[in-house]
């Protein structure tokens, strides 16, 4: 017990492992801070919807499609339409690629493990086949590269895996959204509280990916595999977008020699939690597009709190995003309690101990994080 007391001590980041110990979370409780989270995720959850309902529709759809022109118009193709997309007068789709594209490259979960199982290529060789059963051109192709195509399911796979994630948790924050406006929702603690419920009820959801060939259903992340929503999809996206992610273009030098990037992507602190908000809004930084999406969605409320700042709405995707990061804290919060070992609250030394040292794993993690700019 006094070995436990010295090392949170001894932590600089010791309030934070004490919130947390009592279901307090990473971020201030306070009204501001409540309106703000709960209103971005309002937002956030409608734009998820419209995310995962693309994501889905390209992996059912759009598979081992070289060349899909109509893979953001989820199969309502007509003019206006078309028109409205080049007018850009539409949701950006290419940041949910651009987070897929980050799981997919940082890997991790039994998803990513998965996909590299002889069982998957069977499945993957079946569906090619299925597929290109008439054509003896790509037929030759898979021949000569015997790999490509596989790769490409693999791909397809972390669509439609990104978007069953993506469908939950539009689901948790549009219904947290439903109970403050009830007036059930009126602490960060029940923010947090709500959201890790919400991962907890669906942890054990199956991950299924089948895709449908001349009438035909065929297995790529079949129920034998055992994917699940928590493991295999939230901590891997967890991971990936809020610790990991990639460096912007035009941020940071490409140059090795300029070593501005690490070589080993497990030391990679791009994602959510530690991105400078003064880029968002500018050409070329991916979250900007979601910033610019979920702009069109925020309640009245949060945009009247957006308007009284001393810029209003110059600098609007700019105050979304560091809304938003305070957001993501308390998702990072639900899901850093709710894999805690033992409960924050339990007397026993050695439980003690090992929650202590689970702690103080993510906090030094989080040193460099904007978790300080957010609660000051």
């Amino acid at each position: 017990m006094v070995t436990t007391t010295k090392q949170a001590d001894n932590h600089p980041l010791n309030k934070f492992i004490e919130r947390l110990k009592t279901g307090k979370g990473l971020l201030v409780d306070n009204p501001e801070n409540v309106l703000e989270v709960v209103g971005i995720l309002k937002s956030y959850g409608v734009v998820l919807d419209a995310y995962s309902n693309n994501l889905i529709y390209i992996a059912e759809n759009q598979f081992l499609v070289f060349f899909p022109f109509f893979k953001y118009l989820n199969g309502e193709i007509n003019f206006a339409k078309l028109l409205r997309h080049w007018w850009h007068d539409r949701i950006n789709f290419e940041y949910a690629e651009y987070c897929m594209k980050a799981m997919l490259w940082h890997g991790g979960g039994g998803l990513d493990a998965y996909l590299d199982t002889d069982e998957f290529a069977e499945l993957a060789n079946a569906v090619i086949f299925a597929k290109f059963n008439n054509n003896p051109f790509i037929r030759g192709v898979n021949k000569l590269f015997p790999n490509f195509l596989i790769e490409q399911l693999r791909v397809y796979s972390y669509y439609s895996g990104l978007g069953q994630f993506w469908r939950v948790m539009a689901d948790i924050f549009l219904e947290l959204s439903d109970l403050y406006d009830l007036g059930k929702i009126k602490s960060i603690p029940e923010v947090i509280e709500h959201i890790k419920l919400g991962l907890v009820a669906s942890a054990n959801k199956p991950i299924l990916y089948t895709v449908k060939i001349d009438e035909k259903v065929y297995d790529l992340l079949p129920p034998s595999a055992g994917l699940t929503f928590l493991p295999d999809t939230a901590i891997p996206y967890v991971e990936a977008v809020f610790f990991r992610g990639t460096p912007f273009q035009g941020t940071v030098s490409y140059n090795a020699q300029a070593y501005q990037i690490s070589p080993d992507q497990a030391r990679f602190q791009y994602g959510a939690l530690y991105a400078d908000p003064l880029p968002i809004g500018g050409a070329g930084i991916p979250p900007t597009l979601l910033m610019q999406d979920m702009r069109h969605y925020i309640p009245e409320y949060l945009h009247a709190v957006y308007r009284n700042t001393c810029r209003q709405e110059d600098d609007l995707r700019v105050q979304i995003c560091m809304t938003f990061q305070k957001s993501m804290f308390c998702v990072t919060s639900a899901a850093i309690i709710g894999l805690m070992p033992y409960s924050g609250d339990t007397e026993e030394a050695s439980e003690q101990q090992a929650n202590q040292v689970y702690l103080q794993k993510w906090m030094d993690r989080l040193a460099t994080s904007r978790l300080l700019d957010v609660n000051s």
